[in-house]
């Protein structure tokens, strides 16, 4: 293979690469250009868990919940969800 051949091979290959790493650059341009999708959906507001607030009430009573009956019920019921328990047995015996 002459010099001029291989010149030519070069060039063509640099061009190629040139060419790749421009359509590349172009291509994340644009995606970064692209505004932001807009959630369309409304946030989600769960309902108002009585159990929630029987919690948030023995919370800040603090130490005297531990004697409140209310209190030892919500905890029970609390506790009776977390571990998937049907709480309809446990209103049965009561």
């Amino acid at each position: 293979m002459d010099s001029r051949t291989l010149t030519r091979v070069a060039a063509v290959a640099l061009l190629a690469v040139a060419l790749t790493a421009s359509l590349i650059a172009m291509s994340w341009q644009e995606q970064e250009d692209e505004p932001a999708r807009a959630i369309s959906a409304a946030p989600a507001i769960p309902p108002a868990d009585p159990l929630r607030e029987g919690q948030r009430r023995c919370q800040q009573m603090g130490e005297a919940a531990a004697k409140d009956p209310d209190c030892m019920a919500i905890w029970a019921e609390t506790r009776d969800r977390f571990l998937g328990r049907d709480t309809g047995s446990r209103d049965a015996e009561h």
